[in-house]
């Protein structure tokens, strides 16, 4: 059967969801889908009929691998998009992802291969997700979230896996874009802020903000050692 741009967009979505959850539910789709929740409902029908989707009742669904292939054409055209408003039209990478979501509706496989072109053959968007080639192959990333990573660690900023704007806007102004290397000083226990040393200048981040930053290790630290219980006061 022939796959709409629609069918495309949701299994993309889908799949981005899927990154953080094992199961999509209904409602977690519906908060990322400007849709009714007929429409979302009909779409995943829809999916599901035609094998593209796995659905476990009360939990939700997740793709299948021909639905994972039909995904990566959406994805690398949002992705591209975000690219094209950020590097060739100066818009802030804070207001990519929403500017995105409405302009590749009007893009064409000619006007992506030129976006693609006058953007540099980019291979991440501007926060850091890997864009799928045109074969639809989806790089590998290996990263992990801020959060998990040992004191006296130094990493570089791999992805920031928000679109949260006020977070992004935040994490902007910190410096702490894709690319960006710094040391992780220390991390304090039981869920406290991390700190952090880098150039212009070093920042403190909660733990929150800390799990939307996935870096890369250079090098792995010790971590936060306690000293002896009888030398502690």
């Amino acid at each position: 059967m022939t796959v709409s741009l629609a069918m495309r967009r949701y299994a993309a979505e889908i799949y981005r969801l899927q990154q953080d959850n094992e199961q999509v539910s209904l409602s977690l789709l519906s908060a990322h889908i400007d849709a009714s929740a007929q429409a979302i409902s009909m779409m995943v029908k829809r999916l599901t009929k035609n094998g593209y989707l796995a659905y476990e009742p009360y939990r939700g669904v997740r793709l299948t691998a021909e639905g994972e292939k039909i995904a990566m054409p959406a994805l690398r055209r949002h992705r591209l998009t975000e690219v094209f408003l950020v590097k060739v039209m100066k818009y802030d990478w804070a207001s990519a992802h929403e500017l995105s979501d409405v302009f590749e509706k009007g893009v064409s496989d000619e006007l992506e291969d030129r976006m693609d072109e006058l953007s540099g053959f980019p291979t991440r968007c501007p926060h850091g997700e890997p864009i799928p080639s045109k074969k639809g192959v989806m790089p590998e990333v290996q990263d992990e979230p801020l959060a998990n990573v040992p004191s006296g660690s130094d990493c570089i900023v791999s992805r920031v896996r928000t679109h949260d704007l006020e977070k992004l806007n935040y994490i902007g102004d910190l410096g702490l874009v894709p690319g960006t290397p710094f040391h992780l000083l220390s991390c304090a226990p039981f869920k406290g802020p991390l700190r952090l040393e880098m150039k212009p200048q070093g920042h403190i981040i909660g733990y929150e903000l800390s799990q939307s930053i996935w870096v890369e290790v250079t090098k792995k630290g010790a971590g936060n050692k306690l000293p002896p219980l009888k030398n502690r006061i």
